[in-house]
C-alpha cells in the first residue's frame, strides 16, 4: 500500500515496506500498526487531546488537605502547566477536544441520536483573564463533530466566536451550564448523556417520586468525588420537561440542596455531571454510569444499592452522612399510619434472590390496622342486627349455635343475653375475639358491605406499586370472605 500523502517523498527501497503500510521515510509514530510505531506513541503520546501536563484524580482531599494515594476521599484533581498558551492555539484545541470527547460518548452509547453535550471553560481569575465557554451544538451528530462546529462564549452568553457554519444552534442546555459554573465555581467542565443506565436508574423507585438515588458500600463511590467507599452517595433527581433548559429552576433548587453532588439525574432523560476539568468531569461521569448500572443490576438480584449490608462487608458509621434507610419489618402500628413519606425514600420492594412468590399478610401489612379497628369492627357491631333479621330462621339457628361455641372455646360467660346473635356478637367484638364462627359471619357482612358500597377498602400507598415488582398471594387470618 502507498501513503496517500502526496508530499511525502517515494523511496524505492521496499526493504521499508516490511515496517509498515507505507514505504516513505516517515516517523515510526505515524505507523501505529509496527511494534516501533505502537512504542513510540504509547510510550510518550497521549490519546487525548491535552489541555495541560499531568492531570490526576489526586488533588485535594474533602477536608482541603493534600491527598495521596491512600485518600479515602478527594474532592479537586491536579494539573501541571497549559500546555497552549496563546489564545487560538487554546481556543482549536479545546474546540477538537470536545469534538473528541463527543465521538467518545457515541461509541459508548451515551449521546446517541445527537443527544447529549460537552462544555468547557478556560481562562478566568486565577489565570489574571476573563472565562472563555466552549459549548457543543445542539442537533448534530456526535460522532461527526468537528471543532468548527462549536461556539465559544463569554460569561454572559455572548457568542464571541460562532462555529464556522452558521446554521448551528447552540444546546438547549446552554442555560443549565451557567447554573452550574454560578453555583460551582470551581467548575470548569460539564457534560450531559443520555445514558441508558442514567435513565434506568431513576426508574428504581416505580412511583416515580424519590427525590434522590442514595448507593453506599460500592468502590466506585470514590470516583465521583466527596465521597468514601463507605460513604452513602446521594444523587438528586429532578423531574424531565420538554425541553432542557425548562429544568432551571428544579437546576438551581438541587444545586443549593445538595452541595457535594457532582451530578444531577433528570428522571426519564439522563444525566449532568460535572468537575474542576474536563478529565475530572469525564473521571466522574464514568465512575456515576458504572454506579447506576451496578444499582439497576443489583435491583434485578434482589440486592438495595441504598442499604448498607448487615453482614459480610466492612462498615463504619459516620454521623456526618445520610443514613442509608433499611428495610423495615414488622407491624406499622394500630393508630392511622400515613406512610406516604416511604415513597419517596427510594424504599422499593424486593424479593429475596431465590423467591419465587411473596406471601404477604393484610393487617399492618397491606392495610393499616386502623383501617380493622376504626372502620370494620364498627360496622358489624352496627349491623349486625339487620343482617340477622335478613337470614331464615334455619340460618339464625346454625349461627347461633356457632357463636355459642365460640364463647365456650374461649371461655366467655359475661354475656347478657346468649339467645341473642346481635348481644354475643358485640361483646365479642367489643373484647376483640378471633373464633371462626365469629370471622365467618363476620366475612359475610364485610363482603356485601363492600358489595353494596358501605365499606371502601383501604391499602398503604406503596401497595400497588409493589405489586408490579413481584407475584403476590395475599393472606389473612381471618375466613377466605373477609379477603
Amino acid at each position: 500500500l502507498i501513503s496517500p500523502l502526496s508530499s511525502l517523498k517515494m523511496s524505492g527501497d521496499d526493504s521499508k515496506h516490511r515496517l509498515g503500510w507505507s514505504r516513505d521515510d516517515l516517523k515510526p509514530q505515524l505507523f501505529p500498526h509496527t511494534r516501533e510505531g505502537k512504542v513510540q506513541i504509547y510510550s510518550s503520546q497521549r490519546r487525548w487531546v491535552q489541555l495541560a501536563h499531568g492531570w490526576s484524580r489526586i488533588g485535594e482531599g474533602a477536608d482541603g488537605e493534600k491527598s495521596n494515594e491512600f485518600s479515602h476521599r478527594v474532592s479537586s484533581s491536579s494539573k501541571g502547566n497549559a500546555i497552549v498558551e496563546d489564545a487560538d492555539g487554546e481556543a482549536r484545541a479545546v474546540r477538537s477536544l470536545i469534538a473528541q470527547l463527543c465521538e467518545h460518548f457515541y461509541k459508548n452509547g451515551w449521546a446517541t441520536g445527537t443527544s447529549g453535550g460537552v462544555c468547557i471553560r478556560v481562562g478566568g481569575p486565577q489565570e489574571n483573564r476573563p472565562w472563555r465557554v466552549f459549548v457543543a451544538p445542539s442537533g448534530i451528530q456526535k460522532e461527526d463533530m468537528v471543532g468548527d462546529d462549536v461556539f465559544e462564549l463569554d460569561m454572559d452568553r455572548n457568542v464571541v466566536v460562532p462555529p464556522r457554519t452558521s446554521t448551528r444552534k447552540q444546546s438547549a442546555c446552554t442555560p443549565l451550564w451557567y447554573l452550574i459554573f454560578k453555583h460551582r465555581p470551581s467548575v470548569t467542565s460539564i457534560i450531559h448523556t443520555h445514558s441508558i443506565n442514567a435513565q434506568l436508574a431513576t426508574l428504581l423507585d416505580p412511583t416515580e417520586c424519590s427525590k434522590s438515588l442514595r448507593i453506599t458500600h460500592l468502590e466506585m463511590v470514590k470516583g465521583v468525588g466527596h465521597h468514601a467507599y463507605d460513604d452513602v452517595l446521594e444523587i438528586p433527581i429532578i423531574d424531565n420537561r420538554p425541553s432542557e433548559d425548562m429544568l432551571a429552576d428544579q437546576f438551581e433548587e438541587v444545586l443549593a440542596k445538595y452541595p457535594k453532588a457532582n451530578a444531577v439525574l433528570v428522571r426519564r432523560h439522563g444525566v449532568f455531571a460535572w468537575g474542576d476539568s474536563w478529565e475530572q468531569a469525564k473521571t466522574q461521569y464514568e465512575s456515576f454510569d458504572y454506579l447506576f448500572q451496578s444499582a439497576v443490576e443489583m435491583k434485578k438480584m434482589g440486592v438495595n444499592p441504598w442499604e448498607i449490608p448487615s453482614q459480610g462487608t466492612y462498615r463504619v458509621a459516620d454521623e456526618t452522612e445520610p443514613k442509608a434507610k433499611r428495610q423495615k419489618t414488622g407491624f406499622n402500628g394500630t393508630g392511622k399510619i400515613d406512610n406516604s413519606s416511604d415513597l419517596n425514600s427510594n424504599l422499593t420492594p424486593i424479593l429475596p434472590r431465590d423467591a419465587k412468590h411473596l406471601l404477604l399478610d393484610i393487617e399492618g401489612c397491606t392495610t393499616s390496622i386502623s383501617f380493622v379497628l376504626e372502620t370494620l369492627f364498627p360496622y358489624v357491631s352496627k349491623n349486625v342486627s339487620a343482617y340477622v333479621e335478613s337470614l331464615t330462621p334455619s340460618e339464625q339457628e346454625v349461627l347461633l349455635e356457632s357463636l355459642k361455641a365460640d364463647l365456650t372455646q374461649a371461655h366467655i360467660s359475661q354475656i347478657d343475653d346468649v339467645s341473642s346473635i346481635t348481644s354475643i356478637v358485640q361483646t365479642m367484638v367489643r373484647l376483640d375475639i378471633k373464633a371462626a364462627g365469629l370471622k365467618t359471619m363476620q366475612g359475610k357482612m364485610w363482603k356485601a358491605g363492600y358489595e353494596n358500597g358501605q365499606l371502601k377498602g383501604h391499602v398503604y400507598a406503596d401497595l400497588p406499586p409493589a405489586l408490579q415488582w413481584f407475584q403476590s398471594y395475599v393472606s389473612s387470618c381471618w375466613s377466605v370472605a373477609c379477603i
